[in-house]
Formats: C-alpha cells, sequence, structure tokens
C-alpha cells in the first residue's frame, strides 16, 4: 500500500492525489490506527498527521482529501499551474488535477457532488487554464471551442472532446 500512495519526491501534490484516486484509494477503508501505520504518504507532516486522524473506519480517499483541506484550508494555498503541455495526454491530466484540485475542497457530507475527478463538471475557470496551458498552435483552436448545453461538460466529456 505504501508504495501505491506514496508521493514521488518532486512531484506535485495535486498530481499525488489523482494517482491516489486512480490507484483506488476509494476502496480502501482504515481505521485510525491502520492509517496511522502507512506513516509518510504524502511527504508533508501537516498531511500525514492528519491522514490517521479520526478514529472511525473512513475510506483513505475521504482521509486524504480531508487531511488535504486541513492542512490547505484555502484553494489559493495549492497552486496547480504546469508550463505549457506538450502532448494532448499531458493536457488531460492537467485537467483532471484541476477537478481534483476543486474536489479537495468539495463538502464531503454532499452525496450530489461526485467522488470521482472524471464527473466533475469542467467549469470555464478550469478551461481557461486548459486553453493559457496551450501552445498558441492549439490555443487558438481550443479558445472557440463551445459547450453546446447550459450545463457544463464533466471533465471526462471535455477529454473526449480533446482527443478528437
Amino acid at each position: 500500500m505504501h508504495k501505491d500512495f506514496s508521493c514521488h519526491p518532486g512531484k506535485h501534490i495535486i498530481t499525488w492525489l489523482l494517482r491516489c484516486w486512480d490507484n483506488r484509494a476509494s476502496s480502501l477503508e482504515l481505521e485510525g490506527r491502520e492509517a496511522k501505520q502507512l506513516g509518510s504518504l504524502s511527504r508533508e507532516g501537516g498531511i500525514d498527521k492528519a491522514i490517521g486522524k479520526k478514529a472511525q473506519a473512513l475510506s483513505l480517499w475521504r482521509r486524504l482529501l480531508s487531511s488535504m483541506r486541513e492542512r490547505y484550508p484555502f484553494s489559493e494555498d495549492v497552486v496547480c499551474r504546469p508550463g505549457k503541455w506538450t502532448t494532448m495526454e499531458r493536457d488531460i491530466q492537467y485537467l483532471r488535477e484541476l477537478a481534483m484540485w476543486e474536489m479537495v475542497y468539495y463538502d464531503p457530507d454532499n452525496v450530489q457532488l461526485p467522488t470521482d475527478p472524471d464527473e466533475v463538471q469542467c467549469t470555464r475557470s478550469m478551461w481557461e487554464k486548459i486553453v493559457w496551458s496551450a501552445k498558441s498552435l492549439y490555443a487558438n483552436s481550443l479558445a472557440v471551442m463551445d459547450w453546446k448545453s447550459e450545463e457544463a461538460p464533466t471533465v471526462d466529456e471535455v477529454a473526449g472532446r480533446l482527443q478528437q
């Protein structure tokens, strides 16, 4: 478990959190004692300490999100800015990281909010960050993409459009 859920040196905290999701952290139920035994996962003392704080059985995923919220109480504290992306895969990864950043600040008890970053709605702000991170060759094409419905598309829907 430590191998699957440890933050690699030099990796951004949001990239690490997305990797934990992709490695199915939501399917691992842990009591506080078990979570404490995981040791340093994030390589940030405040987050690692908070992971094992609650005694009741919770998924590792809920523990990670609440630990992130505790360590970074304001969304502005976690900066998520890549360089110019060079591949579509990297752009989609960045889009998923932006969705993860949004999820950190969701109310964990609101069952109407998505628990999967691919189901998060792509907000105008997220889309602007994607366009700004694109090389100028792609930025013009991306800037004119428009949403056809009133409701914002999900990250998964936008990823599909980007791949097309």
